[in-house]
């Protein structure tokens, strides 16, 4: 395979070349060759087919990911350099697609990667976001949020030019079905992510991201969880899910009918996997379309439960979405029977409010659907399952305990080690061979060179690269840091549960230190990349404090040579793609029991970070992967944790109480960061932190100073550091999404 024709074809036909053309028009001409490629491949076969619904699908920039699973990567860097092109500096005119937000979507999107790279029967259910959930900008002291388009005419979006017609309470609109095609790694097989898309999109609002929610013909698609702290975002989202998962269900069956299959043989033909409660409504709507094409309801309802999966991604009870019936009424009240209907069945099952899908106070649960009506329910790391099983779903798990099954997450190495960090993957190749790249269990095949340290020294110096590179990135932002620093990196979604606000204690207790003389023996580097749904108050203002104290940090020059706090505007998958190479430190630092698993903590270890966190999610597996010596863990555990919550134990004053505490919580509201930021803001934090303190930053925060100053002491034995870096990447190749895949798929799925 040759991508050189159809590239040549592409820039003769626009009159460019390799050598004339610009960047942006080299990046649109390999887009169009690569879809040329791409155009003769098959999709996977296999007697049931997979829909696998989700909000989200943060698949990232996409021209690198094809190449290298069409095998095509080396030869086209080869080809751009003969003609003195990088490719890296082409693809970064390259738009993101936004598609998704945080660890949920980039799930999906390796999910996709991986079921294309084992030639599985299955492609993606989604909706044609326009403007993401939106671009961030730091530039005033605090986040605001700007649109994030980037759909051009030139891009991966395939129309299909198929639509599906969505019967809303009082109107109805087209679905237009657009594709992304997802290509298996060297395999010659390429799936599809299906995403649907209103006919006439709004342009991007001129008011940041303020639009007129009520106007449901034309944004629908504008924004992916658009806010809802009124009822108009609220029924919006409504409207989205709903949309998705009824054309997702017409898609389905339209499907089934193509391949000659009757509507009674949809569980034989078909599996629907619902990720997280989003899609919940394919359920009834399955249902209620069946019944409409003659299949009787009991038999459909039958029929559905056998088809659908659900996996529960969190015990978060504002994630566990519950619905007024009124507001099904007014968006899609031709459910509302069948949803009764469920409500019915289930009562059959089990006669205990609490496992009700409808309750007594007409609210829907569609956490309580997706379980009474699914074949399988699936929590995503080990401890996660556990908790689902004895604690927040205990009384589903005694009614379906055969239902039950654990799935711990995992990440595609193809463009978590290959993709973004060249050098390191070329490294593991000259030592063990190329096996790991299909598969990653191979990498285990590193524990055999623990003494080897030229290959250790490699190790070190390939990280040192990347820290370089990264810098390089971030001065070209307006930041500069000290690559020879460590790395600490904190990237994720901003909420109080990942403990930012911890992270950002430690940094006024770091900085305190250093007033007072105690310099570290290195520079510590601190980043923090995320972004904050904007009706999420606290989480804006724990941005806000961020930000103050990297200001504070840099005018101070006693401090600012030792210690450095750096937050990554707009915060994605690319600028993902040079942070983990270069990260030293993991910080995996939510409340134990709150993560479902993470898959940062999987990227961050492959690339041969350490880990510091709670033995919470899948750190849990991380650490008997690696040992006690290998990763550095702190804080109270889950059982712990939990038992504070049942018993209303935790008292933020109390711990508050203790000296060291006291001075660094007080140092948010202290005369040197009022200068800095906004009195209102630091003080509804610092309020927050006294009285509050609803995921415990203060329980266990010395704890988690102390192990981190320890971590930070270690990094200086770099021969023992790199022994932990090597440990880590031999042992992360438990996490790639193609072992999760194999499980589903033997576990759940059944489609090979």
């Amino acid at each position: 395979m040759s991508i050189q024709p159809y590239l040549d074809t592409y820039l003769t036909r626009h009159g460019g070349s390799l050598d004339t053309s610009s960047d942006r028009e080299l990046m649109y001409a390999l887009t169009a060759a690569v879809r040329d490629l791409q155009k003769p491949m098959g999709h996977a076969q296999g007697k049931r087919k997979l829909y696998y619904f989700s909000a989200e699908f943060l698949v990232g920039r996409l021209l690198r990911a094809n190449l290298i699973n069409l095998g095509l990567l080396e030869d086209v860097e080869a080809l751009l350099a003969a003609h003195g092109r990088s490719l890296a500096q082409i693809e970064d005119q390259e738009p993101e697609p936004s598609l998704g937000n945080g660890g949920l979507g980039r799930l999906a999107a390796c999910f996709l990667d991986s079921i294309a790279s084992l030639g599985i029967n299955g492609d993606g259910v989604g909706l044609n976001y326009h403007y993401g959930l939106f671009r961030q900008r730091l530039d005033t002291g605090r986040q605001t949020e700007m649109p994030d388009p980037w759909i051009a005419p030139e891009s991966w979006l395939l129309d299909t030019g198929v639509s599906y017609p969505v019967k809303f309470g009082s109107f109805s609109l087209n679905a237009r079905l657009y594709d992304l095609e997802i290509p298996g790694y060297e395999n010659g097989i390429c799936n599809r992510l299906h995403l649907f898309d209103v006919e006439q999109p709004a342009p991007p609002p001129k008011d940041g991201i303020q639009f007129d929610k009520t106007d449901i013909s034309h944004h629908l698609t504008s924004f992916l969880y658009p806010d809802d702290s009124d009822e108009t975002g609220r029924l919006l989202r409504l409207y989205q899910q709903y949309f998705m998962v009824s054309a997702g269900a017409q898609l389905i069956l339209q499907e089934l009918e193509e391949r000659g299959h009757a509507l009674e043989e949809l569980d034989k033909y078909a599996v629907v996997h619902i990720n997280d409660t989003h899609p919940s409504m394919v359920i009834p709507e399955l249902i209620r379309l069946l019944t409409e094409r003659g299949v009787e309801l009991e038999r459909a309802m039958d029929l559905v439960e056998r088809t659908c999966a659900y996996t529960n991604h969190t015990i978060l009870a504002e994630a566990l979405e519950k619905w007024p019936a009124s507001y099904l009424e007014q968006v899609t009240p031709q459910l509302l029977p069948f949803i009764r209907a469920l409500d019915e069945r289930a009562r059959k099952r089990s006669d205990a409010p609490k496992l009700a899908i409808w309750d007594a106070h007409d609210v829907i649960h569609m956490a309580h659907m997706d379980i009474h009506s699914s074949a399988k329910v699936n929590g995503v790391a080990e401890l996660h399952t556990e908790i689902l099983k004895n604690t927040e779903l205990h009384s589903f798990y005694v009614l379906y305990p055969e239902k039950f099954n654990n799935k711990t997450n995992g990440i595609t190495f193809r463009r978590w080690l290959m993709g973004c960090n060249p050098a390191l993957s070329d490294l593991i190749t000259q030592a063990i061979g190329p096996e790991w790249k299909r598969d990653a269990g191979k990498l285990e095949g590193l524990m055999d060179y623990m003494e080897d340290s030229a290959l250790r020294e490699q190790l070190l110096s390939v990280k040192g690269e990347n820290k370089t590179k990264l810098a390089r990135w971030l001065k070209g932002r307006g930041t500069e840091i000290t690559p020879d620093s460590i790395l600490d990196i904190q990237i994720k979604r901003l909420h109080q549960y990942k403990r930012q606000q911890m992270n950002a204690l430690y940094a006024i207790w770091k900085y305190l230190q250093i007033k007072e003389g105690r310099t570290p023996t290195r520079p510590v580097t601190m980043v923090f990349g995320a972004k904050a749904a904007p009706a999420y108050t606290l989480a804006k203002d724990t941005i806000h404090l961020l930000l103050c104290l990297s200001r504070l940090i840099d005018q101070d020059p006693q401090v600012s040579p030792w210690l450095k706090l750096v937050m990554v505007e707009n915060y994605n998958v690319s600028s993902a793609e040079l942070l983990v190479p270069a990260c030293d430190v993991s910080e995996q630092i939510s409340l134990a029991s709150k993560e479902a698993s993470g898959t940062g903590n999987m990227k961050l270890m492959a690339n041969g970070a350490v880990t510091l966190g709670t033995l919470d999610g899948a750190n849990v597996e991380i650490s008997r992967l690696v040992g006690e010596e290998n990763i550095y863990i702190f804080g109270r555990s889950a059982d712990e944790v939990i038992d504070l919550y049942q018993n209303s134990a935790y008292r933020s004053s109390d711990y508050w109480q203790k000296p060291e505490v006291e001075r660094l919580v007080d140092f948010i509201i202290s005369p040197q960061l009022l200068t800095m930021g906004d009195a209102q803001s630091l003080s509804r934090l610092y309020k927050d932190f006294i009285s509050k303190d609803y995921f415990m930053a203060l329980l266990d925060l010395e704890d988690y100073i102390a192990v981190k100053e320890r971590c930070l002491t270690d990094y200086e034995d770099r021969d023992a550091w790199s022994r932990r870096m090597l440990v880590n990447i031999a042992r992360s190749g438990f996490f790639s999404s193609d072992r999760t895949i194999a499980e589903y798929d033997q576990d759940i799925w059944h489609l090979k």
